[in-house]
């Protein structure tokens, strides 16, 4: 239920901004690990689940195992490792009714700005109250940000020539709804990343036909549905136990791989295109659209349960094509190739907007704080701005890995503050750390605006063991 707003100010000791997986997992450690805290969670839409609840395009799914990607403190039981979305956000619905966090959520703030005062030691912020149109001002002592970091309101599509002229239907799949009919029509879904090799295999089961139009390859590897461990541990094993064994077991697989593949790049380049020649059996082109130009992990590796993908190429249902669009037409796309595809349906599977913050709008003593401008301490906090952390989880692992010891080091870290009195905590840049980005992808979503994100350090304070980018 949505929790109604009062127009008087309130206080809270830690204000959570998110309502998704980060921002869940963050109210359960921070009640959990330090209960003499009051806290509250600020989401604004109106349901919680983040991008669980918003994406409602078809077959979506995650692209890490269940084990790694749900929390800790609260096993997954379901026998899917890779889960799909409805069954993933009801275990998030599941996790914040179970431990009392649903009843913490003010449902329909959007947080817009907040003002850090060293004379009073607080954060004043406010949310604007979506119902109403109204401005809600709340102060708290410490800000937990858990927005996530890329746009809600809508996802990355370029510009292509031509647009206007197709006849068809054509949706972002941020913006899928149910009036979306794709049943016996001609899809094209444009884009290789995550989104598209979801959508693919998927819609293809109804559709009359689906081609992939990508610009280059991506990485993709194929894994079992279910954990092979997990099921034989099932029923064996307390639920805990087998949870926490299969959960560090696929960590460990998963330090391993990446560093296998960065260390080793031709190597695992071998190993992944030969996995996909095995698995499309003649049916495709691997060289052509199945091999990058990069080395794996310059960008994140796709990931297909069950080699769905490649199942629906190899049965026909769905087609690779490698190419660029020169414009749409009335019937479909043009290629620079000089072929036409046909299309009664187009899929604009081509990326989403980062937005730091959830575009909050922050100062410090009266002065503007410009996020590029700033150094991130841990992957979590921002040079010269007190009693603020952000919970932005791992790309080359699971989101909730990162995003869950993040959680755990803000319980440390306002336990120690309470033990020694201190009132503020801010990190200070040291001008002989040498700048890097934040996020290393290749991928286009992240350098069309890392510009306006922080920096990271050469030093390790000022990185993650596992990159964030």
């Amino acid at each position: 239920m949505t929790e109604k707003t009062t127009t008087k100010p309130s206080h809270v000791d830690v204000l959570i901004v998110g309502a998704g997986l980060s921002g869940i997992c963050a109210a359960y450690h921070l009640q959990a690990s330090c209960p003499n805290k009051t806290y509250a969670i600020f989401e604004g839409r109106e349901r919680l689940g983040g991008t669980w609840d918003l994406f409602r395009y078809p077959g979506i799914r995650s692209d890490s195992d269940m084990y790694t990607l749900g929390f800790s403190f609260r096993p997954w039981t379901n026998p899917k490792a890779i889960a799909d979305g409805p069954a993933i956000l009801a275990y998030i619905r599941e996790t914040a009714a179970a431990y009392g966090i649903d009843r913490k959520i003010r449902y329909g703030h959007r947080v817009e700005r907040a003002r850090w005062s060293s004379r009073d030691e607080v954060w004043t912020v406010e949310a604007r109250d979506v119902d109403t149109g109204r401005t809600v001002v709340v102060t708290c002592n410490f800000l937990f940000m858990c927005a996530g970091y890329y746009d809600y309101e809508e996802g990355y599509t370029p510009e292509f020539p031509g647009r206007e002229r197709f006849a068809g239907t054509m949706v972002h799949p941020q913006k899928w709804g149910p009036d979306v009919a794709y049943e016996g029509k001609r899809v094209v879904v444009i884009g290789s990343g995550a989104t598209a090799v979801t959508l693919v295999p998927e819609l293809s089961r109804r559709a009359a036909h689906v081609t992939m139009l990508q610009r280059s390859p991506t990485y993709i590897t194929s894994l079992p549905a279910q954990d092979p461990v997990a099921d034989w541990m099932r029923g064996r094993v307390p639920d805990e136990a087998a949870y926490a064994i299969t959960r560090w077991k696929n960590v460990l697989i998963g330090m391993a791989f990446y560093q296998a593949c960065r260390r080793f790049p031709d190597r695992a380049k071998r190993l992944l295109v030969g996995q996909v020649k095995k698995q499309l059996r003649g049916t495709a082109d691997v060289d052509q659209h199945f091999t990058p130009s990069y080395n794996p992990w310059d960008q994140r590796l796709c990931l297909v349960p069950n080699g769905d993908l490649f199942k629906a190429i190899r049965e026909g249902r769905a087609s690779v094509v490698t190419d660029h669009i020169d414009t749409f037409t009335e019937r479909g796309i043009r290629l620079k190739s000089g072929d036409e595809l046909e299309a009664d349906v187009i899929v604009t599977a081509t990326g989403l907007k980062l937005k730091f913050l959830g575009g909050l709008d922050v100062e410090v003593d009266g002065k503007h704080v410009e996020p590029s401008e700033t150094m991130a301490y841990k992957g979590m906090m921002l040079s010269d701005v007190p009693n603020l952390a952000l919970a932005i989880g791992y790309t080359n692992a699971s989101w909730t890995l990162k995003c869950e010891l993040t959680a755990m080091y803000v319980c440390r870290l306002l336990k120690h503050m309470d033990e020694h009195g201190y009132a503020r905590c801010c990190p200070r840049r040291n001008a002989s750390v040498t700048e890097e980005p934040l996020l290393t992808f290749s991928s286009g979503y992240v350098q069309r605006a890392i510009h306006a994100f922080p920096r990271q350090g050469s030093r390790a304070s000022t990185r993650t063991t596992r990159s964030t980018g």
